[in-house]
């Protein structure tokens, strides 16, 4: 890799990471207003929100830290692949 794609790819990974991170601090701004006007009317319907937001910030998280662009393991399935087409393709 030359500098220039390693730059490229370290700026992109930076850049999804920033951005789960904005997420996640929306994430609990956003419910912790909607935990505390649950508790004040006195039912619980925040836990909706709280769940469902929650996963979508977990898958968000899963792309970002273990299969975005550059991770270990998309490198790893990538290499594989490489491997196995080079295999396919020389029949030595």
């Amino acid at each position: 890799m030359t500098i220039d794609n390693i730059d490229r790819l370290a700026r992109k990974r930076a850049s999804a990471k920033l951005g789960w991170m904005l997420h996640a601090g929306i994430y609990l701004i956003v419910n912790a207003f909607l935990v505390a006007l649950s508790l004040w009317h006195g039912k619980a319907w925040a836990a909706f929100p709280l769940l469902g937001w929650g996963l979508g910030l977990a898958i968000h998280g899963i792309v970002v830290w273990f299969a975005g662009a550059g991770s270990a393991l998309r490198e790893g399935l990538v290499a594989r692949e490489r491997a196995r087409l080079v295999a396919q393709r020389d029949p030595w």
